[in-house]
This record gives structure tokens, C-alpha cells and sequence, in this order.
């Protein structure tokens, strides 16, 4: 007996291995997390700064990462090295992890009969050689194989992949869109590519955005993006087809023939502009008594999107503005062309037809609001005749353009998300991206009758002193039949 606990030890010393019994396979690390890991060619160190004897949700979150770095560490080679701080212990311990970039916060929990704010630690800081990722906050409901899968990209890719800006056609420039660069490119090398009639999108360049075009496409730039997305090339669309002048106060439909092109594949984008009683405000000024004020009024052409689709690119979303958008339509054949709806409207939307006229006074009905959850931006794949071709398309390029110079606006953090979200999903060849999706669910234990409970208790701990007697007998009858025989050969 003694020898053969020896052997498993040893075994176990040179060969560890764990099988996953869980329903949702959540410690089974994903093909493009292998990948990741076994293609290293450093050591990667994650500290991990997390509150102990806090709350059980952080307590669990606690549990489930080193669970998981346990994985990470063993599929690597032990090439990723892990360690866990508390902060909560002492001063010092904590001015180290708010000086790394994890800041705590506050957490109301129950303490001798009184609620008390007390201060939680949920981050980790991922290191490899001398670059360094920081991970501020690790959502507990989030994907965890996603978060820390991607920080170790980060600094594991010395060539970042290149993503183009389509410019020839009035797009805004990149210096228009701050906060999208500086997300897209802990990933990825921006660069600006013109759209020329002859000149083919560049090879090296396999994902392209098309932001808000205002001029007209001519025939030879169609037929480029039309031979790019028979290569299998990705393309982010965020164009809504529609022409508003706030000048004026009125809208009208575009005609610079990115429209028809998209109808070409079946992709229809609506003549119309989208109104949605869930919307933002605008700043109306009031003239009452001889003052001048101004009030903010609900705006149903602001609108307010909410519904998102569980999908990589979207999940996690909250809100995000889509100012004069429209809806799309897919009228192709869904067995041969994939399409995913991503955001759509709220239950009380609309259509208005053009020319529109923004009257900042006119009073909404109801019966205005017909409409229920139109789509406003999808994900479209498998077109010209190429299996390995995205596109995403939003109806709004105004939601990433945050402005430059004194006219420069901060965008919603949402905002940014999406475009990077969008960026990261058409660019991914490994399926990295589809993690996002991939969550830690907690599963209650279901409730059993007090009679069940009593007997696997005593099951659970008479079974295994039942077993190694029952192994006891047998391998005494064994012994006892050798010494029996070699006693009747002796004689």
C-alpha cells in the first residue's frame, strides 16, 4: 500500500492533470487560450491583488481565479507564474497596488449588526519581461479566461496587426477620433488607407473601417471593396445612409452610392430616420418675461440604444447614442450568408419618412411610437462568395467621432467599446473574442429534503471507510488463497 501511494506521488510530481466536471466546462481553457499559451517565449508573472475574508461573491471570485491561473500555469509549462496579495493586510501592502494601477472599492457588508464600507481589492497586474498590462478590476461576473487570455496578447505579440482607415470619400480624420485610436491600439498598428479606384486595399491589411463617408463613391473604389471582401477581408461600416442639417432643420437621404452597394448584397438600409421614445435630450432656449433660458427636451431622433445581442462585440454594452440612424434589413439567403442583429431599438420606436422636418416643439404621441426593437447594426458573414469575409455594419458614424481641438467632446466609454469591440471581432483569426461570451455562472446548490441530506452525509463519510475494507477483505482472501497453494505444492 505504502509503495503504491509512493508511485502516484511521484507520478503526480511529473505528470499533473485535472478533469473538469463541471456543467459549463469553465476551467476548460479554449483552443485560442492554448495557442496563446503555448506559443510564449517568456515568463509571464500575474499578481494578482484581491481582498481576503470579504464578502462571498469576492471571496468565490478569489476562489475561481486561482482556479483558473492554476489552469494557465500547468497548460503552460509553468512558463505563467502567479501569486496573490492582500492589500487589506497592511498600509504598505496597499499603497504597492494602488502605485501598479489597482485601485480598491467601497463594498457595504454587515459586520456584528451594522453596515460598514469597507474597502475591496479585485485586480491583478500581468508582466512579461518589461512590458506590463493592468487589469484595475476584474469583473466577477465577467469572462475571466477572456481578460487575462488578452492581457497576455498584448504583450505577447511583438508585431501588432494593421488596421486601416479608409479615407478618399469625407471621412473624419483620425486625429477626430482620440479615444478610438488610443483603444484600438493596444492591439493593433492604425494606418490610413486610401481608397483609390485602382490601387488594391493593402494584403497586409486585413481588417478596414469606413467612417461616416460624405462624398460620393465612384465605381473603381466599390469594385475594391468588393474584390477586398472576396480575399475574405473584415470591414466596419458605420454609415446610416441618411443627410440631417441642423442648420436647416431638416433631413434628407444621401446619394453617394454606399447604399445601392450594400443593397447589391442584400443589406437594406431603410430611407427613413429612426425616432425612439427612449432617446436623449437637447438644449432649447426659452424666452419667458423677458429672460432667455434654456431646457432640456427629449429628442426622439437622439435615439437611446439598450437591446443588445449576447455576441462578442456587444456584450457587456449598457447604452450608446445613435444620433439620425435607420434601421437595416437583410433580404438574402440565411443558409448561405450569416446575419446577426447586434442593437436594436426599444419597444416604442418608429420610422419617419423623408424630407423630415426637427421640430424641437412638436408634441409626441404614443401612435407615433409603432414600432418595436428595429436593428440598427449587425454582423454580416460569408459575403462574396468568401466563407472567411465579416462585416459589421452600425447605422450611425457619428458615435465613435469625438472631435479635436476646443471642439473635442469626451465620448461615453460605451461608445468606444463598440468601435473597439467591433475592431477586435472582425480582426480575431483565433476566436479569442468569442471568450467575452464566456462567463462563471454561479449554480446554487439545489435544495434537498433534510432526510436526503442526513443520508449523503453519512454516505460521504461511511462510503470511503467501507471502501478501503472492502479492498482489505479482498486482498486478504487473495493472499490467503496463494499461501494456501504454495503450502499444497510444498506438501
Amino acid at each position: 500500500m505504502v509503495a503504491i501511494v509512493v508511485v502516484v506521488n511521484v507520478f503526480s510530481f511529473f505528470y499533473f492533470f485535472r478533469i473538469d466536471l463541471t456543467q459549463d466546462r469553465r476551467y476548460t481553457l479554449s483552443p485560442a487560450t492554448e495557442d496563446i499559451l503555448k506559443s510564449l517565449s517568456k515568463p509571464v508573472t500575474i499578481t494578482a491583488y484581491y481582498s481576503e475574508n470579504s464578502i462571498p461573491v469576492i471571496t468565490r471570485a478569489r476562489s475561481d481565479l486561482k482556479d483558473m491561473l492554476m489552469e494557465y500555469a500547468a497548460r503552460s509549462g509553468n512558463m505563467v507564474v502567479y501569486n496573490f496579495v492582500n492589500p487589506n493586510k497592511n498600509d504598505s501592502l496597499e499603497k504597492v497596488a494602488q502605485h501598479n494601477g489597482v485601485n480598491p472599492f467601497p463594498v457595504q457588508m454587515r459586520e456584528k449588526d451594522e453596515m460598514k464600507n469597507v474597502k475591496v481589492y479585485l485586480g491583478a497586474v500581468v508582466k512579461m519581461g518589461d512590458k506590463t498590462d493592468v487589469l484595475p478590476l476584474i469583473d466577477p461576473n465577467g469572462s475571466l479566461e477572456y481578460a487575462l487570455s488578452n492581457s497576455i496578447k498584448k504583450l505577447s505579440i511583438d508585431k501588432k496587426p494593421l488596421v486601416g482607415f479608409l479615407q478618399g470619400n469625407g471621412e473624419p480624420r483620425i486625429t477626430d477620433m482620440q479615444q478610438v485610436e488610443e483603444s484600438v491600439s493596444s492591439l493593433h498598428t492604425m494606418q490610413i488607407v486610401d481608397l483609390t479606384d485602382t490601387t488594391p486595399i493593402l494584403k497586409d491589411c486585413n481588417t478596414v473601417a469606413l467612417v461616416n463617408p460624405k462624398d460620393s463613391f465612384r465605381a473603381g473604389q466599390l469594385k475594391q471593396l468588393d474584390a477586398f471582401l472576396a480575399r475574405g477581408g473584415r470591414l466596419l461600416i458605420a454609415y446610416s445612409g441618411l443627410d440631417p442639417d441642423l442648420r436647416t432643420g431638416s433631413g434628407k437621404v444621401d446619394n453617394i452610392g454606399l447604399k445601392a452597394w450594400l443593397a447589391e448584397k442584400n443589406i437594406i438600409l431603410d430611407d427613413k430616420y429612426l425616432i425612439d421614445a427612449r432617446c436623449g435630450q437637447i438644449s432649447v432656449p426659452q424666452n419667458m418675461g423677458g429672460m432667455t433660458f434654456t431646457t432640456q427636451v427629449l429628442f426622439p431622433y437622439l435615439p437611446r440604444i439598450e437591446n443588445f445581442t449576447n455576441h462578442p462585440v456587444t456584450k457587456d454594452l449598457r447604452s450608446v447614442m445613435f444620433p439620425f440612424a435607420t434601421d437595416i434589413k437583410f433580404t438574402g439567403d440565411t443558409n448561405k450568408i450569416k446575419f446577426t442583429p447586434l442593437a436594436s431599438t426599444s419597444e416604442k420606436t418608429g420610422l419617419r419618412d423623408v424630407p423630415v422636418t426637427f421640430d424641437v416643439n412638436h408634441k409626441w404621441e404614443k401612435e407615433e411610437f409603432p414600432l418595436s426593437n428595429l436593428v440598427v447594426a449587425a454582423a454580416v458573414s460569408g459575403l462574396n462568395g468568401s466563407k472567411d469575409s465579416r462585416l459589421i455594419l452600425i447605422t450611425n458614424g457619428d458615435f465613435a467621432v469625438s472631435g479635436s481641438g476646443r471642439q473635442a467632446m469626451r465620448l461615453d466609454p460605451d461608445n468606444v467599446d463598440l468601435f473597439t469591440n467591433s475592431i477586435d471581432w472582425l480582426s480575431d483569426n483565433t476566436g479569442l473574442i468569442e471568450l467575452r461570451s464566456k462567463v462563471l455562472k454561479f449554480v446554487p446548490i439545489k435544495d434537498v429534503s433534510e432526510g436526503k441530506e442526513a443520508f449523503l452525509k453519512y454516505f460521504n463519510f461511511c462510503f470511503p471507510i467501507l471502501l478501503v475494507i472492502f479492498y482489505g477483505i479482498i486482498r486478504m482472501q487473495v493472499k490467503r488463497r496463494i499461501r494456501t497453494k504454495r503450502m499444497e505444492e510444498v506438501i
